[in-house]
C-alpha cells in the first residue's frame, strides 16, 4: 500500500501485502447510497417539469442526434458526449418529458455508482451525506435531467478520483483500474477541456512522485482521456482546421480564455440564473449564498479532520482536483453559469460531509442530541434556499422556452414550415422548435454567408427574427414584416409565397 495512504481502508484487513476487503456484518448501511440516488431521481421529477421545453444548448445538442429537427450549428468548445448520450431516445421519439424521465433515471444511477466508488475510503455517514449535500443543491437538480454534459462531468469526476484511490491503495483491484480509465472517458467524452483540468492532479502524482507511480493506473487515465476525446479531436481536424485552431475558436466564443476573476460573477449567478453573461445583476440575498462560502471553510475543517486521522492523501486529492476543475471557471472567462462548477462541487462534497461528520460525532456524548438538532435545523433551511431558488429557475426557464414555442407556431402560421430556414435574434432555439434550420450571418455561429442566405430565401421559406427595437438586417428590410411577442418576424418571398393557412 502506499505510504502516504497511511490508514487503512474502512472495512478493510491486511493479509499480507495486498488488503482484502472484510465482509460487513451490516448489509442493511449499503443501501443507503441507493436511497441517496432514489431520493435525487424522484426530486428532479418532482421539481424539475418533465415537460419542460429544451433550452438553448439542449437544442443544439438534441439536434444532432434528432429525427425531428435539422442538426444545428456545432461550435467550437461543444462535444458530441451528450448527444449520444440522450441519442437512444432523442433519436426516435420528440418527447421531451420521455428525455426528462429518462435523464433523471440515468442521473440517478450515475450518482449511486460514483458514490459506491467510495465506499471503504470513507465511513458510510460520511459517504451518504457528501451524497446527499451534492444532490440537494438546486443546480445539481436542475442540470441532472437536461441535456447538459456538466453533470456528468462532476459525476466522472467523483468517481474517477475514488477509483484512483482505490486503484493506488491495492494493485489487484482491476475493478478500480478501469473504473479510473472508464471515468477519465466519460470527462473527456462530456467536455476533453474540463477533463484536463479534472485530472491534472493525478497525472501530476503518477508521473512526479515516486510512490505513487502506477504505470498501469498511468497508462488507464491516458487511454481513457485519449478514447473519450478522440472523436473531439477527429473533428477539430475534419471540421476546424485543426485542435490549435479549435482551442484558438472556443477561446475566442468564450470571450478570449485568459486571466479573467469571474468569482463574483459566479457568486450573482448562485440566485438562479443559468447564465450570467454578460453577469451586472446585484449579488443574491446574504442567505441564499451562506452555503458558498461555508465551502471552503468546511473543506478545510474536512483537511484538518483527515491529517489528524492519518488519511490526509484521500482529503488531499478531491480537494486538488476540486481547485483544478474551477480555475478556468473562477479565474479565467469573463462570464458564469453555475453549472460551469458542477465538479466542484461534488468533488468537495466529501471532505465537507467529512468535516460536517466530525462537529457532531466530536461533540460531548451529553450535548450530542443538541448537536444533532442543531445540524438538521440549519440543513432544512439550507434545502428550503436551495429549491426556493430551484422553484424559480425552473418557472422562469419555463416560461422562455414556452416563448420559443409560441414563436414557432407564429412562424407555421405564417407560412415557414418544415423544409425551413431561420436567421437572425434567438433564431436557433426556436429553428428546433419550428422544425426548422438555423443559419446566421454573423456572431458565434454563422454557418451561412449574405448572398447564400439570399439564395436560399428564393426557394425556401426563410425568415429573420429581430427584436422589436432593432433594424432588421439589410437584406431583410424589404420583406414584410409581423410583429409576435417582442420580436419582429420578416418573411422571405418562398414563404409568402406559399400557403399560410
Amino acid at each position: 500500500m502506499v505510504k502516504t495512504l497511511s490508514a487503512p481502508l474502512v472495512g478493510v484487513e491486511s493479509r499480507g501485502p495486498t488488503p482484502v476487503v472484510r465482509t460487513p456484518r451490516r448489509v442493511a448501511g449499503r443501501g443507503w447510497p441507493a436511497a441517496v440516488a432514489v431520493a435525487f431521481t424522484l426530486a428532479q421529477l418532482a421539481f424539475v417539469r418533465p415537460g419542460m421545453g429544451l433550452g438553448w444548448d439542449e437544442a443544439v445538442y438534441v439536434s444532432q442526434v434528432s429525427g425531428h429537427a435539422p442538426a444545428a450549428f456545432f461550435s467550437a468548445p461543444r462535444s458530441r458526449g451528450i448527444s449520444l448520450l440522450v441519442a437512444p431516445i432523442a433519436s426516435w421519439s420528440s418527447s421531451t418529458s420521455l428525455l426528462r424521465i429518462y435523464l433523471a433515471l440515468l442521473s440517478g444511477l450515475g450518482l449511486f455508482l460514483a458514490l459506491r466508488v467510495w465506499r471503504g475510503l470513507f465511513p458510510q455517514r460520511v459517504v451518504v451525506l457528501a451524497g446527499v449535500l451534492f444532490a440537494t443543491l438546486w443546480v445539481t437538480v436542475f442540470y441532472g435531467p437536461e441535456v447538459m454534459p456538466n453533470y456528468w462531468v462532476a459525476i466522472g469526476a467523483l468517481a474517477g478520483v475514488g477509483c484512483f484511490l482505490r486503484a493506488q491503495a491495492d494493485r489487484r483491484d482491476r475493478a478500480a483500474l478501469w473504473g479510473a480509465g472508464a471515468s477519465a472517458a466519460l470527462l473527456a467524452w462530456m467536455r476533453p477541456t474540463d477533463a484536463v483540468w479534472v485530472v491534472l492532479p493525478l497525472l501530476v502524482l503518477l508521473v512526479c512522485v515516486r510512490r505513487w507511480r502506477r504505470p498501469r493506473l498511468l497508462a488507464a487515465l491516458v487511454a481513457g482521456l485519449g478514447t473519450g476525446a478522440l472523436g473531439w479531436v477527429a473533428e477539430a481536424y475534419i471540421s476546424f482546421g485543426g485542435l490549435s485552431e479549435r482551442l484558438a475558436d472556443a477561446s475566442r466564443i468564450q470571450g478570449g480564455l485568459g486571466w479573467n476573476i469571474a468569482v463574483l460573477d459566479q457568486l450573482r449567478s448562485l440566485g438562479g440564473q443559468t447564465l450570467c453573461r454578460p453577469c451586472d445583476s446585484s449579488v443574491p440575498a446574504p442567505e441564499l449564498i451562506a452555503w458558498w462560502f461555508a465551502l471552503p471553510l468546511l473543506a478545510a475543517l474536512g483537511l484538518a479532520v483527515a491529517v489528524r486521522g492519518g488519511r490526509a492523501a484521500r482529503t488531499l486529492l478531491p480537494l486538488a482536483c476540486a481547485t483544478t476543475a474551477s480555475i478556468p471557471y473562477l479565474f479565467m472567462i469573463g462570464y458564469a453559469a453555475p453549472r460551469f462548477l458542477l465538479p466542484f462541487y461534488a468533488l468537495l462534497a466529501i471532505p465537507v460531509a467529512d468535516a460536517l461528520v466530525h462537529l457532531v460525532t466530536a461533540t460531548r456524548r451529553t450535548w450530542r442530541p443538541v448537536a444533532v438538532t442543531l445540524a438538521a435545523l440549519v440543513f432544512a433551511g439550507h434545502l428550503a434556499v436551495q429549491y426556493a431558488i430551484l422553484e424559480d429557475a425552473v418557472a422562469r426557464s419555463t416560461a422562455g422556452r414556452q416563448a420559443w414555442a409560441r414563436t414557432a407556431a407564429e412562424l407555421h402560421r405564417l407560412g415557414v414550415r418544415p423544409p425551413c430556414v431561420l436567421n437572425g435574434h434567438e433564431a436557433l432555439p426556436i429553428a428546433f422548435y419550428a422544425g426548422c434550420s438555423s443559419a446566421q450571418t454573423q456572431g458565434h455561429n454563422a454557418s451561412i454567408t449574405r448572398d447564400e442566405l439570399l439564395r436560399t430565401a428564393r426557394r425556401t421559406p426563410t425568415a429573420t427574427l429581430a427584436r422589436v427595437q432593432d433594424a432588421p438586417p439589410g437584406y431583410a428590410r424589404d420583406w414584410p414584416s409581423h410583429r409576435f411577442g417582442g420580436l419582429s418576424i420578416h418573411v422571405g418571398p418562398a414563404a409568402r409565397a406559399g400557403d399560410r393557412g
